[in-house]
């Protein structure tokens, strides 16, 4: 049984069999799972040691035993390595150079105009252009490798469909999330008027809060966005770009960035710059994080997640970002469009996933950036509408995603059914094949996505 697969689709175990026969490989390394999937860990075969070379496909190894997909892998393996972003490895570690010039720029930032960071951004980023995995601006490893994985053991159990409880509640066919952080004092100042903008078109946003150095922070100006409905939670503790330099300073800050949360009563956190090390979060007392990026190929600390849907990192609900930021996108892309955006959306969309944006109060003041940003909002608000999306405060979907993860599908005489708290929003979901290809359908509902 694979639990990584079992928690992706939460169907019952009789049908995430999966095992390896033959003997994996000792050292972790690139390999394809069929043409499209590119996996990072041990298999039965011979590794690349880069992403950019010839590797193998061991998807012809594969074999079934009457239910059971035995695979020339470990599926908890390969996809705890994705969402940990462990086949970025060595490579990233920071050289004594790279840490300086680091440091000097956030010793300098607040004297510099955006006009002068992001030149230093877009010389940083040249490097990430030839980059071949993750791939840009979307990429669903993850996903599509479950999709694999379920295709395959619908063909193992005779083709039979599979039940699973259904990605998001009351037959929503996606979700929608957008987040604010709040870098500076301007943007501190225009939070208001930024809640204004959401509210017009019917969105409910969360504000990601810094708590020391960068602005001063009274509790009227917390409940001034509660109290409108929106959401606060605890962005970094002072946003220096030094929180994971090494594992004590990180965890005397970890301990600050707790004791606001519990002050602020906030139930999620976001690291400044989406900086991140997935073997620390355990240190979070968080309900859920946002601090990983899908791909990562304009953001300071390259990798991504690979997958456009919620996942647990330890005891957090991870909500990745699955969108290009409203900085990148302006000022180091040069992009005043929606084009991109719009990209992004068809393909998480595709995949049932969750859109998670984040436009910073202080990058759309300027008229230019707003004017973008409204048309966002008046997209994302008729696209919600129009496509049965979902579009909930951050806080919701984690507790959605959590309670989803105590569900299960049990029969119910010639029929199926969800069990557990909060199942009367859950929808049964069938994964079957439909010439060639992997189709998911919702139970009485009109539903019905199909997976490449």
């Amino acid at each position: 049984m694979s639990s990584s697969f079992l928690n992706y689709y939460r169907c019952p175990e009789e049908f995430a069999k999966f095992g390896h026969a033959q003997e994996l490989g000792p050292t972790p390394g690139y390999f394809h799972f069929g043409k499209q999937i590119t996996c990072f860990g041990r298999s039965a075969a011979p590794a690349a040691g880069m992403p950019n070379g010839n590797f193998p496909d061991v998807f012809p190894l594969t074999q079934a035993r009457e239910n059971e997909v035995m695979l020339p892998f470990d599926t908890d393996e390969i996809l705890e390595n994705l969402r940990k972003e462990r086949y970025v490895g060595a490579e990233e570690t920071l050289s004594f150079a790279r840490q300086l010039v680091r440091k000097t720029y956030y010793v300098s930032r607040p004297f510099l105009s955006v006009g002068v960071r992001k030149h230093f951004q877009r010389f940083h980023l040249r490097e990430r252009r030839n980059i071949s995995f993750p791939a840009w601006p979307i990429d669903k490893t993850v996903d599509n490798l479950c999709a694999e994985l379920m295709a395959l053991s619908v063909r193992a159990n005779g083709n039979r469909r599979i039940p699973f409880v259904w990605f998001w509640p009351n037959e929503y066919k996606g979700c929608v999330i957008v987040t604010h952080d709040v870098e500076h004092e301007e943007g501190r100042d225009f939070c208001g008027g930024l809640m204004d903008l959401d509210s017009r078109y019917g969105i409910k946003s969360s504000f990601q809060v810094i708590p020391e150095e960068r602005y001063g922070v009274s509790d009227a100006f917390l409940e001034g966005i509660r109290g409108r409905g929106f959401e606060v939670n605890v962005h970094d503790l002072n946003h220096d770009g030094h929180l994971f330099d090494n594992r004590g300073l990180f965890l005397e800050r970890a301990k600050k960035i707790n004791e606001y949360g519990r002050k602020w009563r906030t139930e999620g956190f976001r690291t400044g710059g989406m900086y991140r090390n997935a073997e620390w979060t355990d240190a979070f007392e968080f309900d859920y994080d946002m601090s990983f990026p899908n791909a990562a190929h304009l953001e300071p600390q390259r990798g991504g997640c690979c997958t456009v849907m919620p996942y647990f990192a330890g005891n957090l609900v991870e909500l990745p970002l699955t969108t290009t930021q409203d900085y990148s996108l302006f000022h180091i892309l040069g992009k005043y469009s929606l084009d991109l955006w719009k990209e992004e959306m068809n393909c998480i969309a595709s995949s049932n996933g969750l859109a998670a944006f984040i436009v910073h109060p202080d990058y759309v003041i300027e008229r230019r950036a707003r004017l973008v940003y409204e048309n966002l909002l008046l997209y994302l608000s008729e696209l919600c509408g129009a496509a049965n999306l979902w579009q909930p405060l951050p806080r919701d979907v984690a507790h959605w995603w959590r309670e989803r993860s105590r569900m299960s599908v049990e029969r119910s005489g010639d029929t199926w059914k969800v069990a557990g708290p909060g199942s009367e929003r859950a929808r049964v979901a069938y994964a079957q094949i439909e010439d060639g290809r992997l189709t998911y359908h919702v139970e009485n509902s009109s539903c019905r996505q199909f997976i490449a």
